[in-house]
């Protein structure tokens, strides 16, 4: 593999005034076990440690959100960004929307849309994250309290007036949804899963394309699926809190979606990089795509993956992806752009 170091260029983030890297860190997994959806216990040092490498790499934004370890992704994200100055910190994305019972960490947190919840909610993040203003914040998923969409929207929007966030944008919703939402207000951003396994994400950019919303894509490496690291044998000794143990994806699923990782280490082997970096890259080939969220909790982990900002996949590594695609009928959506 290529170890050489990677020139991270920036791209314009829609119609916002942030231009990004390509890559950008993210957070869920850094925010630690004993919680609904965990990757099981976490370092905190070596966290920290892969997010100040992210940045000294050229890496330019990180992706993080409330209830990432019930608060505790944003506190590492705050404490690795503690004495870089201010002209080389990195862009700060966090997500709100997704409330927990204090009481009991296992239940699964709340889809809340509540105006007065998400005001709570910012300043906790700025608390946490002890800065005066985020850059992005986006509701996490469509809210199921009760509250219509447009209350929700308003309110984000309303922040964004205010001073208190610099863009605002949604996570996980549909055509239908950013069409309402960009009546009252212009979505900034998009924040939906893509993966050469999970591919819906695609009929979403002719939209976003038209309307100028900038696209941060997450889950590239279908939460370390597709970076050669996965088998029926890896599954088996994760941690009784990762979620991964129950997905259908790792295991129903998960001869078909190996056949795709399978793929994607020939793509990697013709260009000298990792499998991880290939399969970023692979999200990245599709017009409207601005970057993508890349987890890591190690330095190592960053390194394996940086390559994808600037590698550009051909015709015939989209073409080897799509091919193993149909032939074992892996995940929804379009083979390859």
């Amino acid at each position: 593999m290529n170890t050489t170091t990677h020139n991270l260029t920036t791209v314009p983030f829609g119609t916002t005034d942030l231009a990004i890297t390509p890559v950008g860190f993210g957070a869920w997994a850094v925010g630690g076990g004993d919680w609904a959806f965990a990757w099981g216990p976490q370092d905190d040092d070596e966290a920290i440690a892969a997010i100040r490498h992210a940045v000294e790499s050229g890496v330019n934004w990180i992706d993080t959100a409330a209830v990432y370890g019930l608060g505790h992704s944003e506190e590492v994200v705050a404490a690795a960004l503690a004495g870089i100055p201010e002209a080389d910190r990195p862009y700060v994305f966090t997500k709100c929307g997704l409330v927990w019972d204090e009481t009991d960490r296992s239940i699964a947190p709340r889809r809340v849309g509540d105006p007065a919840s998400i005001r709570r909610e910012v300043e906790n993040s700025l608390r946490r994250l002890n800065v005066e203003r985020i850059d992005l914040y986006q509701m996490h998923w469509p809210a199921d309290d009760g509250t219509d969409l447009a209350d929700y929207w308003q309110a984000l929007l309303d922040l964004k007036s205010e001073g208190k966030v610099r863009a605002v944008g949604l996570s996980n919703h549909g055509v239908d949804q950013l069409e309402a939402a960009e009546e009252l207000g212009h979505v900034d951003t998009l924040q939906p899963p893509f993966s050469a396994i999970h591919r819906e994400t695609a009929e979403l950019l002719p939209w976003t394309r038209a309307h100028d919303t900038g696209v941060i894509v997450y889950s590239p490496m279908m939460s370390g699926l597709l970076t050669g690291a996965f088998n029926r044998g890896r599954v088996a000794t994760l941690p009784k809190d990762d979620w991964r143990r129950t997905s259908a994806d790792f295991t129903t699923d998960l001869d078909a979606n190996l056949a795709v990782a399978d793929a994607l280490r020939t793509v990697a082997q013709r260009h000298d990089i990792s499998q991880p970096a290939a399969a970023v890259a692979w999200t990245l080939a599709f017009t409207g795509v601005t970057g993508a969220i890349v987890g890591a909790r190690s330095p190592r982990q960053v390194d394996g993956w940086l390559a994808a900002a600037s590698v550009e996949l051909t015709s015939d590594d989209l073409d080897t992806v799509s091919e193993a695609i149909a032939a074992n009928g892996a995940g929804e959506g379009p083979s390859r752009p």
